[in-house]
């Protein structure tokens, strides 16, 4: 608070020394954004309508105090608008030029009351500067988050939204152009391949946007041609950022507030709706961070079984760790949430039947045979069983009940499954 009070403070002792420079005494009192300005009703009614029709609209004669309710970026905003008034020289910016867009339409300051007036002016710098590189567009944007629904009427976000989607497509048709062209198959196989995934130097820039407006942003792209199975390195980068901070770790009460706990939920769910349909564009450690965090934040059901039969058709890529997803049910008693795993194994299993249904015995895009992928997932679900069978409280149907699912063609010795069971029943019996 002391700081804000500083700002106006500060504010109100530059407007004081206009004033006094011009040696004519003030007839006028502006209330704008928690701050009172003493100015001059001429330069005001010259060039903005807002006031003039304040003044010629009062019945006092005399009026001699304006209130502005809800001014677009506050004191500092209407103090900008104010100088443009007075004539006063400063510096427009990607920093400033948001507010004084949208304190400009507020204030009616167009070519009607005068002309290369502030909304003239404001518009020709976002066109001539700020959104000509992605950077400023993305700058832009961002502070405009926090004057709606001026910046919308305005068409402030679209013109953002728009900046950024031409400049990103342009982006990575020139990062792709060294790359082969023979189809979606050969690019998703080169970025799986990559040890990290690609990210332009860009994305970086896009996770500084509120959710709702970071989607309206990519659904412009891909309006624009950009491919959906490229937009996965940009989401995840966004999820890592949104979603750090959650102790989804462990049993108990959850160390998270309602408020935030929703705001995540619902970044959660977006990022799910936009995930490429395509297979192997994400990894599947990826996948399980993001089925944690929904089984966690407690979102959708279809949230949750859309990341599940994502997990199941990449199953053969897992590593166990992958699959020890915490069991959230705070009431429940087991360590793991058997039941998740269960179903990604169903999915799993019924793609592979599905895949032979239509005679798919091709390698995959990882030049995997279908029958080495059911052998790997077979050895990885007898070592998820091992790790859970040492879980006392794990009960005798849930145990059998997954290791009944595990195919016994698809095994290569019985080892895996006797050490598993052999775990199971010396844990049972010191229970």
């Amino acid at each position: 608070m002391s700081s804000k009070k500083e700002l106006l403070s500060t504010a109100m002792k530059r407007t004081s020394e206009w004033i006094f420079s011009q040696e004519i005494p003030s007839d006028v009192t502006v209330h704008a954004g928690g701050a009172s300005f003493s100015l001059h009703k001429f330069p005001l009614v010259s060039k903005c309508g807002y006031i003039r029709k304040m003044v010629s609209e009062s019945s006092d004669a005399d009026l001699s105090e304006i209130k502005i309710p809800n001014v677009p970026g506050g004191a500092e905003a209407f103090e900008l608008a104010a100088k443009f008034c007075y004539g006063i020289n400063f510096e427009i910016s990607t920093e400033n030029i948001a507010m004084l867009r949208c304190v400009a339409e507020y204030l009616e300051m167009t070519e009607d009351y005068a002309v290369g007036n502030l909304v003239s002016r404001t518009d020709a710098y976002l066109n001539e500067v700020a959104l000509k590189s992605l950077a400023g567009a993305v700058s832009v944007l961002h502070l405009s988050e926090n004057l709606l629904p001026v910046a919308e009427k305005v068409k402030l976000v679209s013109r953002c939204i728009d900046a950024i989607a031409l400049a990103a497509c342009k982006e990575s048709q020139f990062s792709m152009s060294g790359r082969s062209d023979s189809g979606n198959e050969v690019v998703i196989s080169s970025i799986v391949s990559q040890p990290k995934p690609i990210v332009d130097w860009w994305a970086e820039d896009l996770t500084v946007l509120r959710i709702d407006i970071f989607q309206r942003v990519l659904i412009a792209m891909m309006a624009r041609g950009f491919k959906q199975y490229a937009l996965g390195p940009v989401l995840m980068l966004y999820a890592q950022k949104s979603l750090r901070g959650l102790e989804a770790f462990g049993k108990g009460r959850k160390k998270i507030e309602a408020q935030q706990e929703h705001e995540k939920r619902v970044v959660l769910e977006t990022i799910v709706s936009l995930l490429p349909r395509e297979k192997n564009v994400l990894s599947v450690s990826f996948l399980s961070m993001l089925l944690r965090a929904a089984i966690y934040l407690e979102t959708t059901v279809a949230c949750r079984l859309d990341l599940e039969k994502r997990m199941g058709l990449q199953l053969g890529q897992a590593a166990l760790d992958d699959l020890l997803i915490p069991a959230y049910s705070f009431t429940g008693d087991t360590m793991f949430d058997v039941d998740t795993v269960q179903r990604i194994m169903m999915n799993y299993l019924e793609n592979e039947v599905e895949g032979n249904r239509i005679g798919y015995h091709a390698d995959d895009e990882c030049g995997v045979t279908l029958l080495s992928d059911m052998e790997r997932v077979a050895k990885l679900m007898e070592n998820y069983l091992a790790e859970i069978a040492s879980d006392r409280n794990l009960t005798v149907s849930k145990f059998i009940g997954l290791a009944e699912i595990i195919p016994e063609q698809s095994r290569v010795t019985e080892d895996g499954m006797y050490r598993a069971i052999d775990i199971y029943l010396k844990v049972q019996s010191l229970a």
